[in-house]
């Protein structure tokens, strides 16, 4: 096991899955108090009574941020919500007393919500709208949603096209598909045959198609396993993933491929892990 990578890092599944065990409790839901604790990666942007009174709106998710909607009389706005490195965010009726890596409250007449954040990576933002600054700078360069149509083989074609970085470090960028992390690009890589120090100009349309399948397939086992927990990811009703245990390649270093039972190996591209099958992963 090599936790030093870093590696659980909510990704993708990781916010969806907490946008699901959230939106259906905390929408509707009326501010009733906001308390900080340790500064996060941002500052919140305005006093916390600036929320008090305000309504849960239906919750969105862009990439790796959450949008909750907060609306009070004429006031519009909300909170963009990132989990950074280690965060986790619980709602409760009830919750014990704060700890000292509990670094933002909401506490509302349906019960509190909680950001969790060891590293403090973590931000809670407050935004007049999604397109108005500091959202609407924060998601300005995402890339599409691997999940919706817009991410096509010919997309990934043309967004790939005069990249000479490794296919791996090209998805994990966001700037030409959001939200695939570390661990869901090296199992993607491996189910498409793609070795990932592949440059990545030099996939041709065929080879995008099935990445982007792909990328597709494990995203979906991933949401439908919870996510992935390695050390600090949980939903908001606080349960952990399941996915890395159902990983074929991620953190298999020296174990038999589960396909042609070649050692599985791992390096590391941009200080992050990877891990990949040679024989079935050859360029």
């Amino acid at each position: 096991m090599h936790r030093s990578d870093n590696a659980d890092m909510p990704e993708l599944p990781e916010v969806e899955v907490t946008r699901l065990s959230l939106m259906h409790r905390i929408e509707g839901a009326r501010v009733q108090a906001a308390r900080l604790g340790k500064p996060l990666r941002w500052p919140l942007g305005v006093a916390p009574e600036h929320l008090v009174g305000g309504v849960v709106g239906p919750l969105r998710r862009r990439g790796k941020y959450l949008w909750m909607p907060l609306r009070s009389g004429d006031r519009d706005g909300g909170l963009l919500l990132h989990l950074g490195m280690s965060g986790s965010l619980r709602f409760e009726a009830t919750l014990p007393p704060p700890g000292p890596h509990d670094h933002f409250e909401l506490e509302t007449d349906q019960g509190t919500l909680r950001l969790n954040d060891p590293r403090r990576f973590g931000a809670v933002v407050w935004s007049d709208g999604l397109d108005c600054a500091p959202a609407a700078t924060r998601l300005a360069r995402l890339g599409v949603e691997p999940l919706e149509r817009g991410f096509s083989a010919s997309v990934l074609h043309e967004g790939l096209r005069g990249r000479r970085v490794a296919i791996k470090q090209a998805l994990l960028a966001g700037d030409v598909v959001v939200g695939v992390g570390n661990i869901y690009c090296s199992e993607a890589l491996f189910e498409a045959g793609i070795d990932p120090e592949t440059p990545a100009q030099q996939l041709d349309p065929a080879q995008c198609a099935r990445l982007v399948t792909s990328v597709q397939d494990v995203l979906r086992r991933a949401l439908n396993a919870g996510g992935s927990t390695l050390r600090n990811f949980r939903d908001a009703h606080g349960m952990g993933g399941a996915f890395q245990s159902m990983a074929r390649v991620y953190d298999r270093a020296g174990q038999p491929c589960l396909r042609c039972t070649t050692p599985i190996r791992r390096t590391v591209q941009g200080q992050r892990a990877t891990y990949f099958c040679p024989f079935c992963q050859r360029r």
